[in-house]
């Protein structure tokens, strides 16, 4: 695939860091499993300008296009109180709470964060145990024993409440199956932001785990991406923005948020081979499966 060429007005708006115009809408209406509304809207905005309400504005922009639910993730234990409160708020938002992998080296206590998660894991709009997992891009040997132990004290807090494991993994894979072998996984278990290659995807299928892609899936440096998606029954798999980043193709380098989810689930169409309607009703009913039903 192909990048398309930028024109100067193009790189002007990215450059001005605009939200890019809407996609067309999709034929069935589809999640956005992973996507931060706490930095979106505080960092990027608000799709379509701004709004007295941030997040329902956010909220009607995507239900616009067919992307009509959302998960909200949490990386620390503000952003999963926050979360877990817009959750309670808008019906089209569920939450998961987690310490993100880069955020446990840097804690002073690490046991009282996690009994705070664990305390926002019962709430019944928390949906998920997540993002957590490995991260050996930006956290170095130093910080890798607190990263295992908090990774391994949310694979516990997720067979406790019974709810999906979403987990972060960023060079890390030999050793993310490892803790997960070691503990025992959830029953259900996403890879959030899936960067592995065809390989990998498969044991993760053999698995029984759901592989979430992003934007990074429409980049044309990410072949083996859509080799492991290609792969990957449309059963297991979900999509995300993991907003405001990873913003798909043509748009890369602008913020993104859930309106754009229809530019990657064509990519993944097309990369996969599948009807896109169909595809959009696997990705919905996956979606309610892993997350429950948002209403």
């Amino acid at each position: 695939m192909s990048e398309p060429t930028e024109s100067r007005r193009q790189r002007a708006a990215r450059r001005a860091g605009e939200f890019p115009p809407a996609p067309e809408r999709l034929p069935h209406p589809v999640p956005d499993s992973h996507t931060h509304l706490d930095i979106t809207v505080s960092e990027a905005g608000t799709p379509g300008g701004p709004a007295d309400d941030p997040v329902a504005a956010a909220i009607e922009v995507a239900a616009g296009v067919g992307v009509d639910r959302m998960v909200q993730v949490g990386v620390d234990v503000d952003s999963s109180g926050w979360g877990a409160d817009v959750a309670d708020r808008y019906p089209a938002v569920v939450a998961t709470v987690a310490l993100h992998p880069n955020e446990a080296p840097r804690l002073a206590d690490l046991d009282e964060a996690l009994r705070r998660i664990e305390a926002l894991a019962a709430r019944d709009r928390v949906r998920g145990i997540g993002e957590t997992g490995l991260d050996f891009f930006r956290t170095g040997e130093e910080g890798r024993a607190a990263q295992e132990e908090s990774f391994r004290a949310h694979v516990a807090i997720a067979k406790r409440y019974a709810k999906p494991l979403v987990i972060h993994d960023r060079d890390a894979h030999a050793d993310v199956l490892r803790v997960l072998d070691d503990e025992g996984a959830p029953d259900t278990v996403v890879l959030h932001c899936f960067s592995g290659d065809a390989e990998f995807a498969a044991e993760c299928v053999r698995r029984g785990y759901l592989l979430s892609f992003a934007g990074t899936v429409t980049f044309a440096s990410a072949q083996a991406l859509r080799e492991a998606a290609a792969s990957t029954p449309p059963e297991q798999m979900l999509v995300e923005t993991d907003a405001p980043y990873l913003t798909p193709m043509p748009h890369r380098g602008r913020p993104n948020a859930s309106y754009l989810v229809p530019l990657t689930v064509r990519a993944l169409a097309a990369t996969t081979g599948t009807d896109l309607a169909e595809l959009c009703a696997h990705l919905s009913a996956n979606g309610e499966r892993v997350f429950g039903p948002w209403r």
